[in-house]
């Protein structure tokens, strides 16, 4: 691309997925990005300044940024130099996995503030700017469960459809701005925080739920999970390239899945538009033939049905 460096905003940035993307960024042979790197902590920081290496103060910066507080959105647009963001990259959001009964309505908002509101408050606050350039790319990294529920993610799946809504709205009035909004869907995404999360998660109470129902979580679920991320977890490396390519295209799609590995999962639901056929299959797979779903993940895992895919490429 040629002309002046474009100013990309990445939220969540203190690991995993956005600090891979912040780096591959800040390292562009062509230095067609300013990247201003945000985490809520910038006690955490340690981790991605050292992954930024030479860039570090040239095309990366480091940044405060609450995505739930208005205060800290205002004060970070502020410390950008000029002021504007060509390219914003909603990443930072949080996981809540387990039986409906047993989870909080405090935990459940603390998921929407995150992970929908979090993003509509910088869409909020980035578009005046793309508006009056005239110009402008949001990003939001949603995921496959904002296409189709996952037993017992109900909360976290819901919070991603709304962040699909939300996104293929806007993007139908903001081709009038020439803005561009693009959702970039991975599968699971093998991290310290999802390992986290499962071992944090086996070890719940969950009060409240019963007997049957956890064991169904403890005994079905969290082994089905853990194969899953085995046999088609991605990189964060993987998707954060993937990412690159979405920012880097003349014209963004609105929708972008990083995992061939995981579309046969996904076209079981747009192959029956009344969702039978995904409900029902998931229920049998999970819950009357959990072998034929371990058979089935290490198939994926290896490509039989279509030869070895890469991690990075497109269904």
């Amino acid at each position: 691309m040629a002309g002046a460096a474009r100013t990309v905003l990445i939220s969540g940035c203190s690991s995993g997925l956005g600090l891979e993307l912040a780096v591959q960024l800040a390292l562009d042979p062509r230095q067609r990005y300013r990247v201003v790197a945000t985490m809520r902590d910038l006690g955490k920081k340690g981790m991605l300044e050292d992954a930024a290496g030479e860039t570090l103060g040239k095309t990366l910066t480091v940044a405060q940024l609450d995505v739930c507080s208005d205060e800290s959105v205002a004060q970070c647009l502020s410390g950008i130099q000029g002021g504007d963001v060509d390219v914003l990259v909603n990443n930072a959001g949080v996981g809540l996995v387990g039986p409906l009964e047993g989870l909080s309505i405090a935990d459940m908002k603390n998921v929407f503030e995150t992970n929908f509101f979090g993003a509509v408050r910088l869409v909020k606050a980035v578009l005046p700017g793309m508006k009056r350039r005239q110009q402008g790319h949001i990003v939001v990294v949603s995921s496959v469960m904002g296409l189709q529920g996952v037993v017992f993610n109900d909360i976290y799946a819901a919070s991603k459809f709304a962040v699909e809504g939300f996104c293929e709205s806007l993007a139908i009035q903001l081709l009038q701005f020439n803005i561009f909004v693009s959702l970039v869907e991975p599968g699971p995404v093998a991290t310290d925080f999802e390992g986290k999360l499962l071992e944090q998660v086996a070890r719940a109470d969950f009060p409240g739920t019963d007997s049957a129902t956890l064991s169904y979580f403890h005994d079905l679920y969290l082994p089905a999970s853990r194969e899953l991320f085995r046999s088609v977890g991605q990189s964060p490396q993987a998707v954060a390239k993937a990412i690159v390519k979405v920012i880097g295209a003349a014209r963004p799609p609105l929708r972008r899945q990083t995992n061939a590995r995981y579309s046969p999962l996904t076209a079981l639901k747009a192959a029956d538009p009344s969702g039978r056929l995904y409900v029902r299959t998931s229920h049998r797979l999970l819950f009357r033939w959990p072998r034929l779903l371990h058979l089935g993940l290490q198939c994926l895992a290896c490509g039989c049905p279509r030869g070895r895919v890469g991690p990075g490429e497109q269904p």
